[in-house]
């Protein structure tokens, strides 16, 4: 019976310190991978594409989404690098440094035809960042993932004297047996690498 009563109190004592335990956070490393080939692109950007700063819209800028288990505290989501409009830079100049394309970073643009000629490359690309977050909710056998990025991507192209802009959108929802910080990280870079290759698959 004393052994019995023991058992309980370290169990009530366990759940009591991993509730009392602080919350986690997860740095999630953003990954653009070009799911395509562009043959045109170069021809489109040029011999040099200008990466101008990225604009963060968003009201919680301090994370990139949460999770809520069944039981305990919420685990937190940041991008890395930190912030999150400098790892969606390193990210797409990584990625199109795969494809072939020069990428330099360029101080500053309006996103205006006119400020163009300012600009000391062929092209110029940046993104507003509207939303970018996912949300998970623990249940007692399943895990609910929802995902949300909407991205403004303006490109200017000197020679024409024109800016292209989209405005792309990807809400997703999945159900799993159990959130993961990689499983997070992958469905986030999903989507990533999806508006993106959509992007400039309508570029002509």
């Amino acid at each position: 019976m004393k052994f019995r009563v023991h058992s309980l109190l370290v169990l009530f004592l366990i759940i009591f310190v991993i509730d009392c335990a602080e919350a986690q956070i997860y740095s999630l490393p953003l990954r653009y991978q070009p799911m395509k080939t562009f043959s045109s692109l170069q021809q489109k950007f040029g011999s040099r594409l200008g990466i101008a700063p990225f604009k963060d819209d968003r009201q919680e800028k301090s994370y990139i989404g949460i999770h809520f288990p069944l039981q305990g505290l919420a685990t937190h989501f940041e991008s890395f690098p930190m912030p999150l409009e400098r790892a969606l830079q390193k990210s797409l100049g990584d990625g199109l440094s795969q494809l072939g394309v020069k990428v330099v970073s360029v101080s500053d643009w309006d996103g205006t035809p006119e400020d163009l000629k300012y600009i000391d490359t062929d092209s110029v690309l940046t993104i507003e960042i509207k939303k970018f977050w996912t949300e998970g909710t623990g249940g007692l056998f399943r895990t609910n993932i929802k995902t949300a990025v909407q991205l403004v991507i303006h490109l200017g192209v000197k020679s024409e004297g024109k800016v292209v802009t989209r405005d792309a959108a990807v809400e997703k929802e999945i159900t799993v047996l159990r959130s993961t910080p990689e499983r997070v990280q992958g469905i986030i870079n999903e989507i990533l690498s999806d508006i993106l290759d959509t992007f400039f698959s309508s570029l002509h």
